[in-house]
């Protein structure tokens, strides 16, 4: 019988050995249940002939084809990824809408002697459950802000948080992306649905009694909008804003933002993509600080000249809010470990009592 998903929360507690998604790699790829396998019953162009098939030709032909293309595919996966499994094994497998795809592959699980279970209404009723959760209410915890200038370690500090036991969620981590336009990142984004499951479990997760700290973005991270219960929640949160020295801020650009400096190319590019925004001579000086290797020049001439006007521009906005400010002289490992303790007690200061 199929298992019916009520909470983002269900998954952990439900008796099953292994989740199995048999939706295609493309589908997989933008979005899926976490922790799923992904054993595709048909390929993205195998899934893309069917369904050219049953709207120009006949659904019988269709579901014909792509029976005979299931059954191969399924008897490839029961060989090779799934040729370990005990007899004791308990899968729960789905597909798009919980159809024939799942119900196709776990029958055949069944005759095996596997207890296979599919999901009903498969990944849309998930993703349904993630949509409410991120655009049907409102934020579950007080959010205070991780605020400051670039390059003031603020995303190090989260780290440096949540390990001292503070609640907190990374967003440009769940992004996969630094937040501004030298910010892209090895592997590239995820899909806005695939972001969106991520923050959906990692907000199932909080302590709604407990603040949750977040960096300071915008609406956007790269192109991954956040959703507006969210967004709202951090426009009215307390600030707690980290400053350091441009000569400190710098150095610690030049380590973070290394795999960026160690592609010439690319570096140029985006310093490129700054043209319509400063004089020729500005961008000429830039690009030959890169030439030279001179990168902490160079990134203390981004901050000066672009980066610490335009923040000072988005900080103005939120004056109104409650702010707390700490210092770091310097933005080493030992350095921040040291400051931690005082960071995490102004973020007590700013939090609901």
């Amino acid at each position: 019988m199929p298992v019916t998903l009520c909470n983002l929360t269900d998954l952990p507690d439900l008796e099953f050995d292994e989740i199995i998604d048999v939706r295609s790699p493309a589908e997989y790829a933008e979005d899926h249940i976490p922790g799923a396998l992904s054993l595709p019953v048909l390929s993205n162009e195998e899934r893309a002939r069917v369904g050219t098939i049953y709207t120009r030709e006949s659904p019988f032909k269709a579901r014909k084809i792509g029976a005979a293309l299931v059954a191969r595919n399924a008897a490839h996966h029961i060989e090779t990824a799934l040729a370990d499994r005990p007899k004791s094994w308990r899968p729960l497998v789905y597909c798009w809408r919980g159809g024939q795809r799942s119900g196709s592959f776990a029958l055949i699980l069944r005759q095996i002697g596997w207890r296979a279970d599919t999901v009903e209404g498969g990944w849309r009723s998930y993703r349904q459950l993630v949509q409410a959760a991120l655009y049907d209410t409102p934020w579950p915890s007080p959010v205070v802000m991780l605020d400051g200038d670039t390059g003031t370690a603020k995303t190090e500090v989260l780290g440096l948080l949540a390990a001292a036991g503070v609640q907190v969620i990374d967003l440009e981590g769940l992004a996969n992306h630094r937040g501004s336009l030298f910010g892209a990142m090895e592997g590239g984004q995820p899909a806005q649905k695939g972001f969106e499951t991520a923050l959906a479990m990692a907000r199932a997760a909080l302590d709604p009694a407990r603040p949750v700290v977040v960096e300071a973005e915008s609406s956007k991270i790269g192109r991954i909008g956040l959703p507006p219960a969210l967004w709202e929640a951090m426009k009215a949160a307390p600030r707690l804003e980290l400053s350091a020295p441009l000569d400190a801020r710098a150095a610690y650009l030049a380590r973070r933002y290394r795999d960026l400096t160690e592609d010439p190319a690319r570096l140029v590019a985006t310093i490129e993509a700054l043209a319509p925004q400063h004089p020729r001579e500005r961008i000429e000086a830039w690009r030959a600080l890169a030439a030279a290797g001179a990168f902490e020049a160079l990134a203390a001439g981004l901050m000066a000249d672009h980066y610490d006007l335009r923040y000072a521009r988005q900080r103005a906005r939120f004056d109104d809010r409650p702010l707390r400010q700490v210092r770091l002289d310097r933005l080493d490992p030992d350095a921040l470990a040291a400051a931690l303790p005082g960071i995490v007690a102004e973020i007590a200061a700013l939090s609901p009592a």
